[in-house]
């Protein structure tokens, strides 16, 4: 299913390669995120893309617009099919990556990689944010952070499911909305306040689903993807 990404929150290539040789077909791309990229570095990225998978590179930049630019520039070189920034580091900061990414594609000649920007992490919850001296409500930090990264010409943002309705009301249609920390229907929480299953995610109106442990974890990780996957369609078709 081409709207599932699959966290790879492993440790090692090896892990990771049979990971995605096992799913490769079955969902819609790989999410590397900064557990895997510290410990194995760019040429995991390369060898996703050189399968012609699709690779979110989950790195949230945020630093001063020079050196995101820097960053996405490099990202963009490794063939990534996504990558985020902190909506949080601001529209000059956003569109620095955005210049960054396609300039950078253009002078490779390939495809543009999608620029997003992570609004709030779906670890945190009101009482998070007034701990930071954030006092407006989760939604409406998150609606303002969705419009800014529009603004800046990004191509769609990271977010909690329980905040898509708001930022679609705040958006134009295709902007695209990425839902971390999707669960499965049986699994705790964990360490993620503002989360719901693929397919209750699916239909608030997400653009894709990032999903690790629910699969990752599987005894059979390619039988479970297509479970969950049969169980959206199941659901978006009634």
């Amino acid at each position: 299913m081409d709207q599932f990404l699959v966290a790879l929150d492993v440790d090692t290539v090896a892990e990771a390669r049979a990971l995605a040789n096992t799913l490769r077909g079955a969902v819609g791309g790989f999410k590397i995120g900064s557990r895997l990229f510290t410990s194995e570095g760019p040429p995991f990225v390369e060898e996703l893309a050189g399968h012609g998978d699709r690779v979110f590179l989950d790195l949230k930049f945020h630093d001063i617009p020079t050196t995101v630019a820097g960053a996405v520039a490099a990202a963009t070189r490794l063939g990534v099919w996504m990558l985020n920034v902190h909506a949080a580091g601001g529209a000059a900061m956003m569109r620095a990556a955005r210049t960054a990414a396609h300039d950078e594609a253009a002078r490779r000649s390939q495809p543009f990689p999608l620029v997003i920007a992570v609004t709030m992490l779906t670890s945190l919850d009101d009482q998070a944010l007034a701990e930071i001296g954030m006092h407006d409500a989760m939604a409406t930090q998150v609606g303002r952070l969705a419009a800014l990264a529009e603004a800046a010409g990004l191509d769609g943002v990271v977010a909690s499911p329980h905040e898509i309705d708001i930022i679609r009301r705040r958006v134009g249609r295709n902007f695209a909305i990425v839902t971390p920390g999707i669960r499965g229907a049986a699994d705790r929480k964990g360490d993620q306040s503002r989360t719901m299953t693929a397919s209750e995610a699916l239909a608030a109106g997400a653009s894709y689903v990032v999903i690790g442990r629910p699969i990752i974890s599987a005894p059979d990780p390619r039988a479970a993807a297509e479970r969950l996957a049969e169980e959206c369609r199941s659901i978006q078709s009634k």
